[in-house]
Protein backbone atom coordinates (compact mmCIF):
# COMPACT_ATOMS: atom_id res chain seq x y z
CA UNK A 1 0.00 0.00 0.00
CA UNK A 2 1.40 3.34 -1.07
CA UNK A 3 1.44 6.20 1.40
CA UNK A 4 1.18 9.70 0.01
CA UNK A 5 3.98 11.96 1.20
CA UNK A 6 2.89 14.99 3.19
CA UNK A 7 4.69 17.92 1.56
CA UNK A 8 5.34 21.48 2.65
CA UNK A 9 2.75 22.62 0.12
CA UNK A 10 0.13 20.41 1.78
CA UNK A 11 0.99 21.86 5.18
CA UNK A 12 0.66 25.45 3.90
CA UNK A 13 -2.55 24.59 2.06
CA UNK A 14 -4.22 23.05 5.13
CA UNK A 15 -2.96 25.88 7.33
CA UNK A 16 -4.59 28.44 5.04
CA UNK A 17 -7.85 26.48 5.07
CA UNK A 18 -7.79 26.31 8.87
CA UNK A 19 -7.16 30.05 9.16
CA UNK A 20 -9.99 30.80 6.73
CA UNK A 21 -12.32 28.53 8.70
CA UNK A 22 -11.40 30.27 11.93
CA UNK A 23 -12.03 33.72 10.45
CA UNK A 24 -15.47 32.52 9.35
CA UNK A 25 -16.40 30.81 12.61
CA UNK A 26 -15.17 33.48 15.05
CA UNK A 27 -17.83 36.10 14.16
CA UNK A 28 -20.59 33.49 14.55
CA UNK A 29 -19.23 32.36 17.90
CA UNK A 30 -18.85 35.97 19.05
CA UNK A 31 -22.43 36.84 18.05
CA UNK A 32 -23.78 33.71 19.73
CA UNK A 33 -21.94 34.55 22.93
CA UNK A 34 -23.21 38.14 22.88
CA UNK A 35 -26.80 37.03 22.18
CA UNK A 36 -26.73 34.70 25.21
CA UNK A 37 -25.03 37.18 27.56
CA UNK A 38 -26.66 39.65 29.97
CA UNK A 39 -26.30 43.36 29.37
CA UNK A 40 -23.29 43.93 31.63
CA UNK A 41 -21.34 41.27 29.70
CA UNK A 42 -22.56 42.12 26.21
CA UNK A 43 -21.57 45.76 26.56
CA UNK A 44 -18.01 44.86 27.57
CA UNK A 45 -15.54 45.57 24.73
CA UNK A 46 -13.53 42.74 23.23
CA UNK A 47 -14.03 39.33 21.70
CA UNK A 48 -16.58 37.12 23.45
CA UNK A 49 -16.23 33.41 22.74
CA UNK A 50 -17.78 31.83 25.85
CA UNK A 51 -21.03 33.30 27.23
CA UNK A 52 -21.09 34.15 30.93
CA UNK A 53 -24.28 34.01 33.03
CA UNK A 54 -26.29 32.68 30.09
CA UNK A 55 -29.68 34.34 29.57
CA UNK A 56 -32.35 33.99 26.88
CA UNK A 57 -33.82 37.45 27.47
CA UNK A 58 -32.47 38.78 24.18
CA UNK A 59 -34.19 36.05 22.17
CA UNK A 60 -37.40 36.40 24.19
CA UNK A 61 -37.52 40.14 23.51
CA UNK A 62 -36.83 39.69 19.81
CA UNK A 63 -39.50 37.01 19.44
CA UNK A 64 -42.07 39.16 21.26
CA UNK A 65 -41.65 41.92 18.68
CA UNK A 66 -44.49 41.73 16.15
CA UNK A 67 -42.24 43.21 13.46
CA UNK A 68 -40.00 40.14 13.55
CA UNK A 69 -42.95 37.86 12.82
CA UNK A 70 -44.27 40.19 10.12
CA UNK A 71 -40.82 40.18 8.56
CA UNK A 72 -40.66 36.39 8.72
CA UNK A 73 -44.07 36.05 7.07
CA UNK A 74 -43.23 38.44 4.24
CA UNK A 75 -39.81 36.88 3.70
CA UNK A 76 -41.24 33.36 3.56
CA UNK A 77 -43.95 34.45 1.11
CA UNK A 78 -41.40 36.21 -1.08
CA UNK A 79 -38.90 33.35 -0.94
CA UNK A 80 -41.39 30.57 -1.71
CA UNK A 81 -43.36 32.36 -4.42
CA UNK A 82 -40.33 34.06 -5.96
CA UNK A 83 -38.26 30.86 -6.10
CA UNK A 84 -41.04 28.76 -7.64
CA UNK A 85 -42.00 31.35 -10.25
CA UNK A 86 -38.41 32.22 -11.17
CA UNK A 87 -37.39 28.57 -11.38
CA UNK A 88 -40.34 27.78 -13.64
CA UNK A 89 -39.81 30.72 -16.01
CA UNK A 90 -36.03 30.27 -16.13
CA UNK A 91 -36.24 26.54 -16.80
CA UNK A 92 -38.83 26.99 -19.56
CA UNK A 93 -36.67 29.62 -21.27
CA UNK A 94 -33.49 27.59 -20.84
CA UNK A 95 -35.15 24.49 -22.26
CA UNK A 96 -36.23 26.37 -25.39
CA UNK A 97 -32.76 27.87 -25.91
CA UNK A 98 -31.11 24.47 -25.48
CA UNK A 99 -32.75 23.13 -28.64
CA UNK A 100 -30.69 23.39 -31.83
CA UNK A 101 -33.82 23.80 -33.94
CA UNK A 102 -34.90 26.89 -31.96
CA UNK A 103 -34.97 29.80 -34.50
CA UNK A 104 -32.02 32.20 -34.15
CA UNK A 105 -30.85 30.48 -30.97
CA UNK A 106 -27.39 32.06 -31.07
CA UNK A 107 -28.80 35.56 -31.50
CA UNK A 108 -31.23 35.26 -28.57
CA UNK A 109 -28.53 33.74 -26.38
CA UNK A 110 -26.27 36.71 -27.19
CA UNK A 111 -29.06 39.16 -26.29
CA UNK A 112 -29.55 37.44 -22.94
CA UNK A 113 -25.82 37.33 -22.15
CA UNK A 114 -25.53 40.99 -23.18
CA UNK A 115 -27.81 41.97 -20.27
CA UNK A 116 -25.22 40.57 -17.84
CA UNK A 117 -22.82 43.40 -18.77
CA UNK A 118 -25.22 46.34 -19.16
CA UNK A 119 -28.34 47.38 -17.30
CA UNK A 120 -30.81 50.24 -17.47
CA UNK A 121 -29.60 51.77 -14.21
CA UNK A 122 -31.27 52.40 -10.88
CA UNK A 123 -33.37 55.47 -11.75
CA UNK A 124 -34.83 54.11 -15.05
CA UNK A 125 -35.62 50.84 -13.27
CA UNK A 126 -37.42 52.66 -10.46
CA UNK A 127 -39.41 54.75 -12.94
CA UNK A 128 -40.38 51.60 -14.84
CA UNK A 129 -41.58 49.90 -11.66
CA UNK A 130 -43.53 53.02 -10.74
CA UNK A 131 -45.19 53.29 -14.16
CA UNK A 132 -46.16 49.62 -14.01
CA UNK A 133 -47.98 50.28 -10.73
CA UNK A 134 -45.84 47.88 -8.72
CA UNK A 135 -44.82 50.31 -5.98
CA UNK A 136 -45.73 48.95 -2.54
CA UNK A 137 -46.74 45.56 -3.99
CA UNK A 138 -45.28 42.11 -3.44
CA UNK A 139 -44.78 41.82 -7.21
CA UNK A 140 -42.09 44.51 -7.00
CA UNK A 141 -39.92 42.03 -5.08
CA UNK A 142 -40.26 39.29 -7.70
CA UNK A 143 -40.98 40.57 -11.22
CA UNK A 144 -37.92 42.86 -11.74
CA UNK A 145 -35.57 39.89 -11.19
CA UNK A 146 -37.84 37.23 -12.66
CA UNK A 147 -35.17 35.85 -15.00
CA UNK A 148 -31.45 35.87 -14.27
CA UNK A 149 -29.29 35.68 -17.38
CA UNK A 150 -26.60 33.77 -15.50
CA UNK A 151 -29.04 31.13 -14.21
CA UNK A 152 -30.63 30.86 -17.64
CA UNK A 153 -27.31 30.15 -19.34
CA UNK A 154 -26.29 27.61 -16.70
CA UNK A 155 -29.59 25.75 -17.04
CA UNK A 156 -29.48 25.97 -20.85
CA UNK A 157 -26.07 24.28 -20.89
CA UNK A 158 -27.32 21.56 -18.57
CA UNK A 159 -30.38 20.87 -20.73
CA UNK A 160 -28.12 20.67 -23.79
CA UNK A 161 -26.29 17.74 -22.18
CA UNK A 162 -29.46 15.62 -22.04
CA UNK A 163 -29.62 13.25 -25.04
CA UNK A 164 -32.39 13.92 -27.56
CA UNK A 165 -33.26 10.22 -27.63
CA UNK A 166 -35.45 10.59 -24.54
CA UNK A 167 -37.61 13.23 -26.18
CA UNK A 168 -37.81 11.46 -29.52
CA UNK A 169 -39.08 8.26 -27.93
CA UNK A 170 -41.72 10.23 -25.99
CA UNK A 171 -42.84 12.08 -29.12
CA UNK A 172 -43.30 8.76 -30.91
CA UNK A 173 -45.69 7.81 -28.09
CA UNK A 174 -47.64 11.02 -28.70
CA UNK A 175 -46.35 13.24 -25.87
CA UNK A 176 -46.20 16.99 -26.48
CA UNK A 177 -43.41 19.35 -25.44
CA UNK A 178 -44.91 20.26 -22.07
CA UNK A 179 -45.43 16.60 -21.12
CA UNK A 180 -41.86 15.81 -22.15
CA UNK A 181 -40.49 18.73 -20.16
CA UNK A 182 -42.31 17.97 -16.91
CA UNK A 183 -42.10 14.16 -17.02
CA UNK A 184 -38.66 13.63 -18.57
CA UNK A 185 -36.52 16.76 -18.49
CA UNK A 186 -37.38 17.99 -14.98
CA UNK A 187 -36.64 14.67 -13.19
CA UNK A 188 -33.34 14.36 -15.08
CA UNK A 189 -32.42 17.96 -14.21
CA UNK A 190 -32.82 17.83 -10.44
CA UNK A 191 -29.11 18.63 -9.78
CA UNK A 192 -29.21 21.93 -11.69
CA UNK A 193 -32.75 22.77 -10.53
CA UNK A 194 -31.74 22.23 -6.89
CA UNK A 195 -28.58 24.30 -7.34
CA UNK A 196 -30.29 27.24 -9.02
CA UNK A 197 -33.21 26.92 -6.63
CA UNK A 198 -30.90 27.31 -3.64
CA UNK A 199 -29.31 30.37 -5.24
CA UNK A 200 -32.76 31.88 -5.65
CA UNK A 201 -33.78 31.01 -2.09
CA UNK A 202 -30.66 32.62 -0.63
CA UNK A 203 -31.06 35.65 -2.90
CA UNK A 204 -34.68 36.25 -1.89
CA UNK A 205 -34.02 35.59 1.79
CA UNK A 206 -31.13 38.06 1.95
CA UNK A 207 -32.56 40.69 -0.39
CA UNK A 208 -33.37 44.06 1.13
CA UNK A 209 -32.47 46.83 -1.33
CA UNK A 210 -35.47 46.37 -3.61
CA UNK A 211 -37.76 46.39 -0.56
CA UNK A 212 -36.12 49.62 0.58
CA UNK A 213 -36.81 51.17 -2.83
CA UNK A 214 -40.28 49.95 -3.69
CA UNK A 215 -42.07 49.19 -0.40
CA UNK A 216 -43.34 51.88 2.00
CA UNK A 217 -45.91 49.87 3.95
CA UNK A 218 -44.18 48.49 7.05
CA UNK A 219 -46.59 45.52 7.09
CA UNK A 220 -44.88 44.34 3.87
CA UNK A 221 -41.30 44.73 5.08
CA UNK A 222 -39.16 41.61 4.86
CA UNK A 223 -37.00 40.23 7.64
CA UNK A 224 -33.80 41.76 6.28
CA UNK A 225 -35.29 45.26 6.41
CA UNK A 226 -36.33 44.67 10.01
CA UNK A 227 -32.83 43.40 10.76
CA UNK A 228 -31.32 46.44 9.07
CA UNK A 229 -33.43 48.72 11.26
CA UNK A 230 -32.38 46.90 14.40
CA UNK A 231 -28.66 47.03 13.55
CA UNK A 232 -28.48 50.60 12.24
CA UNK A 233 -31.11 52.47 14.21
CA UNK A 234 -29.97 51.77 17.75
CA UNK A 235 -31.75 51.53 21.07
CA UNK A 236 -34.66 53.85 20.36
CA UNK A 237 -35.70 51.90 17.30
CA UNK A 238 -35.55 48.69 19.33
CA UNK A 239 -37.79 50.25 21.97
CA UNK A 240 -40.28 51.38 19.32
CA UNK A 241 -40.44 47.91 17.76
CA UNK A 242 -41.73 46.16 20.87
CA UNK A 243 -45.37 45.65 21.63
CA UNK A 244 -45.18 47.07 25.11
CA UNK A 245 -42.62 49.80 24.54
CA UNK A 246 -40.33 48.71 27.42
CA UNK A 247 -37.36 46.80 26.11
CA UNK A 248 -34.53 46.86 28.59
CA UNK A 249 -36.16 47.75 31.87
CA UNK A 250 -35.81 45.03 34.52
CA UNK A 251 -34.29 42.56 32.04
CA UNK A 252 -30.85 41.35 31.03
CA UNK A 253 -31.35 42.61 27.47
CA UNK A 254 -29.02 45.07 25.79
CA UNK A 255 -28.85 46.69 22.34
CA UNK A 256 -25.79 44.62 21.44
CA UNK A 257 -27.39 41.39 22.62
CA UNK A 258 -30.63 42.11 20.78
CA UNK A 259 -28.78 42.88 17.55
CA UNK A 260 -26.81 39.63 17.84
CA UNK A 261 -29.96 37.62 18.56
CA UNK A 262 -31.74 39.23 15.60
CA UNK A 263 -28.86 38.34 13.26
CA UNK A 264 -28.95 34.72 14.41
CA UNK A 265 -32.72 34.50 14.02
CA UNK A 266 -32.47 35.82 10.46
CA UNK A 267 -29.48 33.67 9.48
CA UNK A 268 -30.10 30.22 10.96
CA UNK A 269 -33.08 29.21 8.74
CA UNK A 270 -31.17 29.75 5.50
CA UNK A 271 -28.06 28.01 6.88
CA UNK A 272 -30.14 24.94 7.69
CA UNK A 273 -31.13 24.69 4.02
CA UNK A 274 -27.61 24.11 2.71
CA UNK A 275 -26.97 20.54 3.96
CA UNK A 276 -30.04 19.20 2.14
CA UNK A 277 -29.06 20.57 -1.28
CA UNK A 278 -25.26 20.54 -1.01
CA UNK A 279 -25.01 17.11 -2.67
CA UNK A 280 -26.38 18.54 -5.93
CA UNK A 281 -23.92 21.42 -6.16
CA UNK A 282 -20.86 19.85 -7.78
CA UNK A 283 -22.76 17.84 -10.38
CA UNK A 284 -25.17 20.64 -11.22
CA UNK A 285 -22.62 23.42 -11.58
CA UNK A 286 -19.98 21.35 -13.40
CA UNK A 287 -22.32 20.03 -16.06
CA UNK A 288 -24.13 23.34 -16.39
CA UNK A 289 -20.94 25.30 -16.84
CA UNK A 290 -18.84 23.00 -19.03
CA UNK A 291 -21.41 21.84 -21.55
CA UNK A 292 -22.90 24.16 -24.11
Amino acid sequence: MLHQKFTVFDFIFYLILILLSVTILLPFIHLLSISLSPSYVATTPGLHLIPKDITLDNYVKVFTSRFIWVGYKNTIIRTVVGTIVQLFVTSIGAYALSKKYFPHRTFWTFIIVFTMFFSGGLIPTYLLIKELGLINRYAAMILPSLVSAFNLVIMRNFFSSIPDDYEESCMIDGANRFVIFFTIIVPLSMPILATVGLWLVVGHWNSWFDVLLYIQDDTKFTLQIILRRIILSGTQQLVDMTTGGVFFEETNSSPEGLKAASIYIATIPILCTYPYIQKYFVKGIMIGSLKG
